[in-house]
């Protein structure tokens, strides 16, 4: 079975968010299982690009409105990723450093969803399955069905996944010229709310969505930015399947980022060892409990709640536990959080950026991880945690709470909250710190941490079965 995963993102090509996780790995644990699974996506001028070898497989001409665009397919040579990567560059349009926030992101998009329709078009491949992630390729399941180009693929089915339903890509009429030649008593499947959404025309369109887990499909119904009516009526046609993590970059017996591997049988000596280097850069106490965020700082991961829920926490808690922030965004949360560092310069510290090796050793060597998501589809943070043996501190939303149960009940392995708010926080803290006294107790939990299946091939076997279920046509 043939698998094209169409997306802007792809780590490590490129990433900006979860998505890039996912697409990173999924095609190859789906290769893994027996499929033939291959990532498309646009060129970025980046690190990746820049260090390793491509050929080009295809080149055409195609159309955006007027405008005659020249393409190339690119393929990197050796599928080092563990699947075919194709990338479609296009001179002066898609050939850019970063991923998002041009001016002409549409025409971007646009151009790069007809590119590919083009080349799979016209090179003759014959996909069983087109795999559409979020609305950067969200116009392709309505163009294979009602544009006159592609008719070849009329009945390829499409499937599509929604990383984030709070966007959606929406354009003006004004722009519908760039569409190749379409069936104009069809237009309605491209609208919503009197302009083109190809978020909505995707979720139209395609012959199966899936969200990135069960609870985020049915909060699509309540929240995503003006589609709860759309989600309502196609709730039948959706599926929620809860990413995965890539077991082979995230394991703490042998990855090279943290300070010391350790594996399921010495889990309190390894944590102990990454909790001795981390607190060692960042001059804080090994001796209490350490609670860190990693993230966007932004309104939806609630990092806007932080510093007052830890100034609150440290007031309650008198050098009752250390904080570590890793995390860029929001300029005003940035400040902050930064003002926060200066007023507990012994027991906080933040450190404004991203940086991968930093992150892995944070998993490995914190006790806690808090995420006070307002929104969060699925979350990966709490299953990289888990992997650790860093138990998670979540809202109960989304994927965070299919994820995570909390410790207070049956199987329990986490700590749950209920609201977004300031208060919320501060309970979890104090529950947390409560749990840290009891060692016994919070070793045992942290071995039922490393134990749970959180794999890519649980979840790439659910997409399996999915791709099989759409018949007759495979």
């Amino acid at each position: 079975m043939r698998i094209f995963h169409l997306s802007a993102e792809c780590y490590p090509v490129a990433k900006v968010g979860g998505l890039a996780d996912v697409v990173g790995a999924l095609p190859k644990y789906q290769n893994k299982a027996g499929l033939h699974a291959a990532v498309v996506m646009p060129f970025y001028d980046r690190k990746f690009t820049q260090e390793n070898e491509f050929e080009t497989v295809y080149e055409g001409l195609t159309l955006l409105g007027e405008r005659r665009l020249y393409y190339q397919i690119l393929k990197e040579r050796t599928d080092k990723l563990g699947f075919e990567l194709y990338l479609i560059k296009i001179p002066g349009l898609i050939d850019r450093v970063e991923v998002y926030s041009y001016p002409d992101e549409t025409e971007q998009f646009i151009a790069f969803q007809i590119a590919f329709l083009d080349w799979i078009t016209f090179s003759n491949q014959h996909p069983d399955v087109i795999h559409c992630h979020d609305h950067h390729s969200g116009l392709v399941p309505f163009l294979i069905k009602h544009s006159k180009v592609y008719t070849r693929l009329a009945n390829t089915p499409a499937v599509f996944t929604i990383h984030n339903g709070q966007y959606h890509g929406a354009f003006g009429y004004n722009k519908l010229n760039y569409l190749p030649e379409i069936d104009n008593t069809k237009i309605g499947l491209l609208d919503w709310a009197g302009g083109i959404n190809p978020l909505a025309s995707a979720v139209k369109c395609c012959w199966k969505y899936t969200t990135v887990s069960p609870s985020y499909l049915d909060e699509l119904t309540k929240s995503s930015n003006g589609l709860e009516y759309l989600f309502y009526l196609e709730h039948s046609k959706g599926l929620g399947i809860i990413n995965g993590i890539d077991t082979d970059v995230w394991d703490p017996s042998t990855d090279p980022m943290i300070a010391g591997n350790f594996t399921n049988k010495q889990i309190a000596k390894g944590k102990a060892k990454n909790k001795a280097a981390l607190c060692s850069h960042f001059e804080l106490s090994t001796d209490k409990p350490l609670i860190a965020f990693i993230g966007r700082l932004v309104v939806e991961k609630g990092a806007d709640m932080i510093a007052a829920a830890m100034e609150k926490s440290f007031a309650d808690h008198p050098d009752g536990f250390n904080l570590l922030i890793l995390g860029t965004g929001d300029k005003d949360t940035e400040k902050e959080l930064i003002a926060l560092k200066a007023a507990f310069p012994k027991t906080c510290n933040v450190f404004i950026g991203y940086d991968e090796p930093l992150a892995h050793l944070i998993y490995a060597g914190a006790d806690y991880l808090l995420m006070p998501s307002r929104v969060e589809p699925c979350g990966l943070n709490q299953l990289y945690a888990l992997r650790y043996g860093t138990m998670p501190m979540v809202r109960s939303t989304g994927g965070l709470k299919d994820s995570v149960i909390d410790f207070g009940d049956t199987g329990g392995y986490g700590i749950r909250y209920n609201n977004a708010s300031v208060t919320d926080i501060c309970h979890a803290v104090s529950r947390a710190l409560e749990l840290f006294k009891n060692t016994k107790e919070l070793d045992a939990l942290r071995k039922i941490m490393v134990a749970l299946d959180f794999s890519w091939d649980r979840s790439a076997n659910e997409y399996i079965n999915l791709y099989k279920s759409l018949k007759p046509i495979i």
